[in-house]
C-alpha cells in the first residue's frame, strides 16, 4: 500500500505540472483518438451507434445495443505538428527575439482495446483500455537564449513535457424495455509524465544553467461514466453520457523554484455529449454528437506543504465540439464514412504560450472491409487545422530583470505566435464471436 500511494501521488504531481504548460490536439490537453471508426467519422454519433465494441469509450449504455460478443483493438498513430514563431519582448532596447521552435511537438502511438459481453437480453458488461488526454512537447530549444548580452529567455514558460494517460475501463448495461438502456462504468487511470523547466541565467562567470522545475512520475486515480440511450425503433435512437472526472489532492514530491512541496490540488473537467443516429436509407446513415467539457473548472493548480502557493492560474472557458457525420453501405464487402467536426478552444483572456489552443476543424473520412461474418478492419484519417494565434504571456523571470533601470517595465511581457496542426491515421480489428 506505501508503494501503491507513492505511485499514485507521483501521477498527480505529473499531471497537475504537466498540466501547467501542456499541448493536444484538442480543446484543453484532451485526446480524440479513441477508434479508427470514431475517428473516421470525427465521432459523429459515438456515443449511440455502436457498430462496434469501441462505443465503451463513449457510452456503456450502448452495450444494451449487442446481441452478441465482440473485441475491437486498435492503434491511432497521431502526427502533431506545433509550432512556437518568434518568441519576443518589448524593452527599451527594442524588441528582443528570442527564435521560433518549428517542430515543437512529438508524434504519440495511442492504444486501445474493447470488448463487449451480453448475458442475456436485458444485461450486458465490457472492458476496456483506451486514452482521453495525452501530450508531448518541447520548447527547450529557446531556453538557452541569452539576448542584448544579459537578457535570459523567458525559462519558466519553456521546456519539456510529456503526459500519457490509458484509462482501463470496466462497464455495465441494463435494458429497461425495447426502448430505454442505461450504463455505468468505472475508469482506473494510469498516468505517467515528465516535465523539465529551465535554461541559462547571465552572470558574472557567464552563462549558468538553472532548473526551475523537473519532474518524472506515474501512477493511478479514478473516474467513472454514466450513460443512457433511447431508441425511438431500430433505425433512429439517441444516447448521452456523462463522464466524471477525478478531483486530486495528491501528497507527493515536485521540485518547484528550490522547493520541494508535498501536497498538489488539481481539478480536472468532466465530459458530457449527446449524440444521434438516422439510419434514413437501406445504404446511408446519418449521425452527430454535441460534446460539452468543463474547463471552465480547470481554474487553478496549488500547491501545498511546507506553504499554500499557486503553481498555475487559468481562465479557461468550458468548451463544446459539434461533428456531423455519414456512413455509407457500398457493398457487402466495404463500408464508407466521412465527417467534420468543430473543437472550440479553451483559452479565454488568459493566453499561454505552452498551450497554443485554438478553435480547431476537423475534416476526416474512414472505411470498413468485412472480411467474413466475424471479422472486419477499420481505417480512418483525419486532418485537424487550428488557428494562427497571436497571443502573450507574463515570465516572473524577465519580470524580474525588467526591474533593472533602462531595461523597460513591460520586458515581463512575452510575445508569440502559434499554431498546431494534426494528422490522424487509424487502424482497428473487430471480431464477432
Amino acid at each position: 500500500m506505501k508503494n501503491f500511494n507513492k505511485s499514485f501521488n507521483k501521477t498527480m504531481l505529473a499531471v497537475a505540472v504537466t498540466l501547467a504548460s501542456s499541448q493536444a490536439m484538442a480543446a484543453g490537453f484532451q485526446i480524440n483518438a479513441q477508434s479508427a471508426t470514431g475517428i473516421g467519422r470525427a465521432f459523429a454519433g459515438d456515443a449511440v451507434i455502436a457498430d462496434n465494441a469501441s462505443v465503451l469509450s463513449r457510452n456503456p449504455a450502448a452495450m444494451a445495443l449487442f446481441d452478441e460478443k465482440q473485441l475491437s483493438m486498435g492503434l491511432t498513430y497521431a502526427d502533431v505538428q506545433v509550432e512556437v514563431q518568434d518568441v519576443f519582448v518589448n524593452s527599451n532596447l527594442g524588441e528582443l527575439h528570442y527564435g521560433s521552435v518549428d517542430d515543437a511537438a512529438e508524434a504519440k502511438i495511442i492504444p486501445n482495446f474493447y470488448y463487449v459481453s451480453p448475458v442475456n437480453d436485458k444485461f450486458a458488461y465490457g472492458v476496456a483500455m483506451f486514452s482521453n488526454f495525452g501530450t508531448g512537447t518541447d520548447t527547450t530549444d529557446l531556453s538557452n537564449n541569452i539576448v542584448a548580452g544579459a537578457i535570459p529567455a523567458p525559462i519558466d514558460l519553456l521546456g519539456k513535457t510529456e503526459v500519457t494517460t490509458i484509462n482501463f475501463n470496466v462497464s455495465a448495461s441494463y435494458r429497461f424495455n425495447d426502448n430505454f438502456s442505461v450504463g455505468a462504468g468505472l475508469d482506473v487511470i494510469y498516468g505517467s509524465g515528465t516535465l523539465t523547466r529551465g535554461g541559462a541565467l547571465p552572470s558574472a562567470e557567464g552563462p549558468q544553467h538553472v532548473d526551475l522545475v523537473d519532474v518524472d512520475a506515474e501512477g493511478i486515480a479514478f473516474g467513472g461514466i454514466l450513460g443512457a440511450v433511447y431508441e425511438i425503433n431500430a433505425d433512429h435512437r439517441f444516447g448521452m453520457s456523462y463522464r466524471f472526472s477525478p478531483e486530486f489532492t495528491a501528497d507527493g514530491t515536485v521540485n518547484f523554484g528550490g522547493t520541494d512541496f508535498e501536497e498538489i490540488n488539481i481539478p480536472l473537467p468532466d465530459i458530457f455529449q449527446v449524440a444521434g443516429f438516422h439510419q434514413l436509407t437501406e445504404k446511408f446513415a446519418l449521425h452527430y454528437t454535441a460534446q460539452m467539457t468543463t474547463w471552465g473548472d480547470f481554474h487553478e493548480i496549488t500547491v501545498t506543504d511546507p506553504v499554500e502557493a499557486q503553481l498555475k492560474k487559468y481562465a479557461w472557458d468550458d468548451s463544446w465540439l459539434f461533428s456531423v457525420g455519414g456512413t455509407y453501405t457500398l457493398n457487402d464487402s466495404w463500408t464508407l464514412r466521412a465527417g467534420y467536426m468543430y473543437d472550440q478552444g479553451v483559452v479565454g483572456e488568459v493566453s499561454s504560450i505552452s498551450i497554443p489552443d485554438s478553435d480547431r476543424q476537423w475534416y476526416t473520412m474512414g472505411a470498413t472491409y468485412t472480411l467474413s461474418k466475424h471479422t472486419s478492419l477499420d481505417f480512418g484519417i483525419a486532418f485537424v487545422r487550428g488557428e494562427e494565434t497571436h497571443l502573450t504571456e507574463q515570465s516572473a523571470v524577465l519580470g524580474m530583470v525588467g526591474q533593472t533601470p533602462g531595461l523597460g517595465a513591460d520586458l515581463g511581457t512575452v510575445h508569440a505566435t502559434t499554431i498546431s496542426n494534426a494528422t490522424y491515421y487509424s487502424m482497428q480489428y473487430n471480431y464477432k464471436f
